[in-house]
């Protein structure tokens, strides 16, 4: 069994704050996979539901962030969970928008959501870090992490990030962490698709000037030499242009009557 903790305050005053990134990710992950209703119990709410064979248990603590790791601490107690199997999603200062990493065990950076868990679990739980980005100065890191996510961001790389969290969630159950990360990167980056390669342009076979003048005449003299006789002789006539519409008459008459002119 795994307990998958998603970290966030309680409320509809906190629903689209950045620090609630935790909440959103484990409410998709419960939406895409039909888990069980959400229920008031150990201090948060829960839903169940098995994933690649699994049993899963989602919680978000209703304590307040400071506090998360009350209500962490009665589920894994109760179900009797180590806390290797407890996966936590949560919001990170130190990652780009839309970036994320796993990392098993280390210390909090300073999350107060961490820093409860650890004093009541231990460290060597996963943590999923969903990047939100840093707001550049310490004295607005309160402001940012507690305002809420603009719209461009709700539909742009937030919607994409908590999709593929989701989508390869299986990858965590298996412990395949670096899969994960992988393939969620991909969906919320798509690579650019290639260019079409142009076609080369077609070469003219060597000596082919058929297209000139020049050419055109070779291959009319050509042909008139491979002729003979009478035939030559008619190619030729035809070919000469008639000085003047007297001689032009004179020689249809000749043929006519079978004379010579």
């Amino acid at each position: 069994m795994f307990l998958v903790v998603g970290l966030g305050n309680p409320g509809s005053g906190y629903a689209a704050n950045r620090h609630n990134i935790g909440f959103m990710a484990a409410d998709e992950l419960v939406r895409r996979y039909s888990f069980g209703p959400w229920r008031k119990k150990f201090q948060g709410q829960i839903s169940e539901g098995e994933l690649n064979g699994q049993k899963i248990l989602v919680l978000k603590p209703e304590t307040f962030m400071n506090l998360s790791g009350q209500s962490v601490g009665e589920v894994l107690r109760f179900y009797k969970i180590p806390v290797e199997d407890v996966i936590v999603l949560h919001d990170e200062l130190d990652l780009p928008p839309g970036k994320l990493r796993v990392k098993r065990g280390g210390g909090h950076g300073g999350h107060n959501g961490l820093r409860s868990i650890d004093a009541h679990c231990g460290k060597e739980y996963r943590r999923v870090r969903l990047g939100i980005g840093h707001p550049g100065e310490k004295s607005r890191v309160h402001g940012h992490v507690l305002g809420d996510f603009s719209k461009a961001e709700s539909e742009g790389w937030l919607m994409a990030l908590l999709d593929g969290v989701a989508a390869e969630f299986a990858r965590l159950v298996k412990g395949d962490d670096g899969g994960f990360m992988s393939k969620v990167s991909a969906i919320v980056n798509p690579p650019k698709p290639k260019a079409p390669k142009k076609d080369k342009p077609a070469t003219k076979p060597a000596g082919n000037d058929g297209d000139t003048d020049a050419g055109l005449q070779r291959q009319a003299g050509d042909g008139l030499d491979e002729l003979s006789g009478a035939a030559k002789v008619r190619v030729e006539r035809a070919d000469t242009p008639v000085s003047n519409a007297a001689s032009a008459m004179a020689e249809a008459l000749a043929r006519a009557f079978g004379k010579k002119k």
